[in-house]
Order: C-alpha cells, then structure tokens, then sequence
C-alpha cells in the first residue's frame, strides 16, 4: 500500500511540476491552453488514486474511484482535442460543434458513473471498495479510450501521409509515441490487475506512470518542434490594412499567416512550407534574378531581397508583382522572414508598351516608393512587437535579458552602480478566481501602467511571466533604488482597477526582491548568462521571502 501511494503521489508532484513549468515559462497560446486542459485532465488520476489508498471509509473510496475514472473518461476528450492541435497544427481552430461532439460521450458516461445506478459502474466487495467488481459502465469507458486511442492514431496516421517536412515528421514521431504509452500502460494495468487479477499479484502505478511518460512525450513534441508564434507579431489588423500581400514565415520558411491581398493564384497554404523554388520557376520574369535572389533570401545574417514576378496561364491578361523578402531580426537572431507582393501590372505594363510615358512612369515610381517606406514602417513595428509584451506593452523578458548581457558586462567592467528588481502581484490567483481573467488581465495591465509611470526613462520594465516583472535600473545605487522600489510599492497599493458594471473597483499589492551591485565591485564575469541567472535566482529567493513575510513588502538580497 505504500508503494502505490508513493508511487501515484511521485507522479502526482510530478505533473504538478510540469504544468506550473508550462504555464510559467511559455506564452500560453491556443494550443498550450488545450495542452493544459489536457493536462489537468491527467492529474485527475493519480490524486483519486493518492486519495482511495489513504482512507477505508466506503463512502470516501467510492468518491476517489469515481473522481479517478471521471477523470480518465475526460481524458478521452481532451486527448482527442489535444491531437487534434498536434497533428494539424498551431493554427487550427476547432468550431463549437467539433467540441461538443468530442465532449458529449466523456461527459456522458462520466455523468453516468458518478450516478452508479444498480452498481452498473462498480461496487464493493464485502461492504468495502478496496476489493471491488467493475459493471458495464467501466467497460465502456474502457471502449471510449480505446475509441479515442484509435482516433488520435489515425489522425497521426493521416498527417504523417500527407507530410514531406522533416521538422513535421519528427513532431508527429514523438506525438506517436505519447499515444502508444497513454493506452499502452493503461491496457497493461487492465490486463494485469484486472483482468489477470484472481492468478496475479496486483502491481501499482502502472496507469499512474504511463500517464507521466505520455505527458513527458507530448510535452517535448510540443517544445521541440513547434513553430514561432509570429501570428502575435504579424498583427492581422496591421498586416491588412496594407495595400500589398504579405506572407509571414517562421525561421523554418513554413507560412504562418498571410494577408487577404495574396494573389490567390499563388500555391501558398498556412502551415505548410513555401516552395520558393517551385515559385520562382514558374513565374519569373527573367529567369537569370533567381540565383541573386535565393542567395540574398538564405543569408543566415538575413538580408533584403527583391525580384518580379508574372502570373497567367498563355492567352489570358498577364499579372505583374513584385516580390520583396525582409528578415525579421531580433538582437541579431533571424526569427522569420516577411515577404510582400505588391501588383505592379499597370506599371509593367506601361513600360513595356512606352518609354515615353515618363511623367506616369515617375508617378508610379513615386507610389513604388511610398510602399517601400510603408512597408519598412510595418517592418519596425513587427520588430517593436517581438520585444514587447502584448497584453501590458512592456518589454518581454527576451528582450530583458538580451539587454541585461551587454549592459551587465559594461556596468561591471567600468564599476557602474545598477539595481534589479522583481515583483508579481500578491494573491493574483485570488483576482482571477473571483472576479474571472478579464479583470485578471486589466490588474495586470494597469499595474504595468502604474509602476512605468514612476520609473524613470532610462530605466526598463518587463513583462517576467504570468503576473511577475522584472525592472532593470542603469546607474542606480542602494540608496536610490531602495528609495525607488518602495515608490513602485506604493503607487501599486494607491492604484485602482474597475471590476466591472455593479462591483466595486479593487486594488491590489507587489512582494519585491531587489538586487544591487554597487560600483566598488570588483567582480570578473566569465560567463554573463550564468552570472544573469545566478543573479535571478538571488532575487527570486529574495522575493519569496517578502512573500513569506507577509506580502506587500520589499527585500533586498
């Protein structure tokens, strides 16, 4: 009995740690939100388990075996939800039916067992659940997971047919994986501890582990080969408002958005590569600008690249554009790439046939050129929004800690006094739970506002994760900062946030760790990234002890 709550309690923490690891450390896009729910689902398991091998009260087994197997019915949806996602990309938007029809026999059959009517789902050996008999409604359950387990194979199946790149290959590889551990140790316990159960001896954990391995398995497919999610850069309602088409690709050349002015005449499909060979084949207008071109689109340094264009099959009106490719550059990384189509038929039109229309030629020149400015505009907004966050505007913490290696170094070398601050709002979950994740993100939008009006302009504030900051502060010493940080505190405290229609507006406080490095240091830094964590982890350690204080207070490492 100890080794099987041990073992479902391991994995219990186990799943615990990892959705706190994924909620913290990633932006939690559509498909992360599905993985959580799925994950929420898994942990349903093993705390009915914990909880049916702590007690001998009949009525509090039957609660832990129902909430158990419940879970594991609900597990069936999301699983199917989840693989859907996996298989068909981060771009897929399931409508309401879909959900309702993959939701309908989980929620069914888990209604039905809660009922138990006649014990048709389970009952008590001698008076007591700890030996028991599975009805009819436990075998269906069974079939749903197995019904589940089939449908995510074949959707797997499916898209692996119709996929030729390797990075899609590899994710579905691994999502594979994860569908074989999910029913394979849940089979195995069936068949060992159930089945086999009057010959064998019973053998713990065996679901409980194979929904951790399952778990590990889609957590790296979800990690490993996911696209960027450049659909946040490439604001849709920036991108369409332009008068050229644009196509966004990630580092991978695969189309994660595009505009409603593509020519629809173009093979360019979301989530699939652009086959820009395959393009410049078929529709260039001088066949000798492909090599210049592909040289200048591959350059890993990233470089800007132009050519045209022509479109239409023999015999029907010819279609001009000019294609122009631009990185997407972030502290000299190469994230993606932007490429713009702009329809210059007229334009080609009017050279070919005359050059003695200059004073036209010189007016669509003109209109050449404002694009091109209108495009390098949209281009340093697209940069703007890759360091930024976007629910608050501040800076995100990529940004944050590109800035803090070069200026750590140079603040070190030259003994320049700086101070680091962290904070998240107290009791946030509170907030979300009461008063719902609207309001949720309005405290965490206001409280940004409020604490970047009392910073000062050289100073930067990011966005850390969920409801923490991180405040950078150049050329700031103990005094100062101290001084500073408990003006953040307190403009926070005096800041208030409505909550709606017919409620009353709240406030909210901050628990601050802060670390200053004063200019008399004469600290050698080999490694700026260790030295950066290292000094995180000083200052988180001093936050969670302004939190175990007793909140609303400010520690200095």
């Amino acid at each position: 009995m100890g080794l099987t709550i041990g073992i479902d309690l391991g994995v219990l923490v186990g799943l615990v740690s990892i959705f706190f690891y994924v909620f913290v450390k990633n932006a939690i896009t559509a498909q992360y939100k599905v993985y959580l729910l799925f994950h929420f689902f898994m942990m349903i398991w093993p705390i009915g388990q914990v909880g049916v091998h702590t007690t001998d009260r009949p009525h509090l087994q039957i609660f832990y075996i129902t909430l158990s197997f419940v879970g594991l019915s609900m597990l069936g949806f999301g699983w199917m939800l989840f693989m859907k996602f996996l298989s068909l990309g981060a771009y897929y938007k399931p409508s309401r039916n879909v959900v309702l029809l993959l939701l309908a026999p989980s929620l069914l059959l888990s209604v039905a067992m809660i009922w138990n009517p006649a014990n048709l789902f389970v009952a008590p050996v001698g008076g007591d659940f700890g030996e028991r008999q599975y009805g009819p409604l436990f075998w269906c359950m069974i079939l749903l997971l197995v019904a589940s387990f089939l449908y995510s194979l074949r959707l797997v199946r499916d898209k692996a047919r119709m996929q030729t790149h390797q990075a899609e290959r590899a994710r579905l590889k691994h999502a594979f994986v994860g569908i074989v551990v999910m029913a394979g140790f849940p089979m195995l316990d069936l068949l060992v501890n159930v089945l086999l159960d009057p010959w064998l001896q019973v053998i713990p954990g065996i679901t409980s582990l194979g929904i951790l391995a399952s778990d590990v398995c889609f957590l790296y497919a979800l990690r490993k080969h996911r696209s960027l999610d450049l659909v946040k850069i490439a604001q849709q309602d920036v991108v369409d408002t332009l008068s050229v088409g644009i196509i966004v690709l990630d580092e991978h050349d695969i189309v994660i958005e595009v505009n409603r002015n593509v020519c629809p005449k173009l093979p360019v499909t979301i989530g699939r590569p652009f086959e820009l060979e395959a393009l410049l084949d078929a529709h260039l207008v001088e066949a000798n600008a492909k090599p210049g071109f592909l040289k200048a689109f591959r350059m890993p340094s990233g470089e800007r690249a132009h050519t045209e264009l022509v479109l239409g099959a023999k015999g029907e009106p010819k279609q001009y554009l000019a294609m122009h490719a631009a990185p997407i550059l972030v502290g000299g990384s190469l994230l993606g790439k932007v490429i713009t189509l702009q329809d210059i038929t007229e334009l080609k039109l009017h050279i070919l046939k005359s050059q003695e229309q200059n004073i036209s030629l010189q007016e669509r020149n003109r209109a050449l050129i404002y694009m091109q400015d209108e495009l390098f505009q949209a281009n340093r907004k697209l940069e703007q929004m890759a360091v930024t966050d976007s629910l608050t505007g501040c800076f995100n913490r990529r940004f944050l800690m590109q800035q803090l290696e070069h200026e750590v170094l140079t603040n070190l070398r030259y003994r320049i006094p700086f101070a680091v601050f962290l904070f998240d709002i107290d009791l946030f979950k509170l907030v979300n739970d009461t008063y719902g994740h609207v309001v949720g993100d309005e405290v965490i939008r206001r409280t940004a506002e409020a604490v970047r009006g009392a910073l000062r302009r050289t100073d930067i504030l990011a966005r850390y994760g969920g409801e923490e900051f991180a405040v950078y502060l150049p050329h700031t010493n103990l005094e100062q900062a101290e001084r500073l940080a408990q003006r953040i505190r307190e403009v926070v405290e005096s800041n208030t946030i409505p909550t709606g229609r017919g409620r009353s507006p709240i406030s909210v406080t901050i628990s601050m760790g802060i670390h200053v490095v004063e200019e008399q240091t004469d600290l050698q830094v080999n490694d700026v990234k260790q030295y950066l964590k290292e000094l995180f982890y000083n200052i988180d350690s001093a936050l969670y002890r302004a939190k175990d204080d007793g909140r609303n207070r400010i520690v200095n490492y």
